[in-house]
């Protein structure tokens, strides 16, 4: 089937939060909740190594539409139910790339905004996102890649049940070097859906 003809859930709602794909003006919030998180995201995110201007932050909210419309890469923001849109803060962002239709095959990222610890945000939005792409998408693998040293993600990875697969070399262009790391990766197969019960979940169109 033509990726573009696959329906795709746009919204997702939990039990406290609503996840949805970027939108035009809501560069603005992006931005807000980046620059208050880049100090943390830094030693993780090979694209936080410097704040964007809110222009760039407006556009790559229209490139992530685009690319959502074109079922290329599935970005979804973070928030908290009935503060989204472009005044709401945005909690975080969490999505589904390196996508292999086909093989229906995805790698989860997600990051969170600092200030949120222990509140089960990210563990939330994951486990709702996931649960969409097994019931949803027929997702038959799912994966979350991980920095060896990132301990929040890796508890997260095991939180919702999936399973440890080893440790691989990995290779990130960041400012301009490159530089080789270790990846934890872990993987979840549509047999077990290992989060079904984690939360609530509602699908938008």
């Amino acid at each position: 089937m033509d990726p573009l003809l696959i329906a795709v859930p746009e919204r997702i709602e939990t039990a406290r939060l609503v996840l949805r794909c970027p939108r035009p003006d809501d560069g603005a919030a992006l931005n807000a909740a980046v620059s208050a998180t880049l100090d943390h995201l830094r030693p993780w995110m090979p694209w936080a190594q410097q704040l964007p201007s809110v222009e760039e932050s407006e556009s790559y909210c229209r490139r992530q539409q685009a690319k959502f419309l074109l079922r290329e890469d599935l970005v979804m923001f973070i928030y908290e139910i009935g503060s989204e849109g472009p005044e709401g803060p945005i909690l975080g962002a969490t999505g589904l790339h390196h996508i292999d239709w086909a093989a229906r095959s995805f790698e989860i990222g997600y990051w969170r905004r600092i200030g949120l610890d222990g509140l089960g945000i990210a563990t939330e939005a994951v486990a709702g996102l996931v649960r969409m792409a097994f019931d949803r998408l027929g997702a038959r693998r799912l994966e979350i890649r991980m920095d060896d040293d990132n301990e929040p993600s890796r508890r997260l990875a095991e939180r919702l049940g999936f399973t440890f697969e080893g440790v691989f070399g990995s290779d990130s262009l960041i400012s301009g070097t490159w530089a080789r790391s270790a990846e934890r990766r872990y993987a979840a197969l549509n047999t077990s859906s290992p989060v079904g019960s984690k939360c609530g979940t509602a699908f938008i169109s």
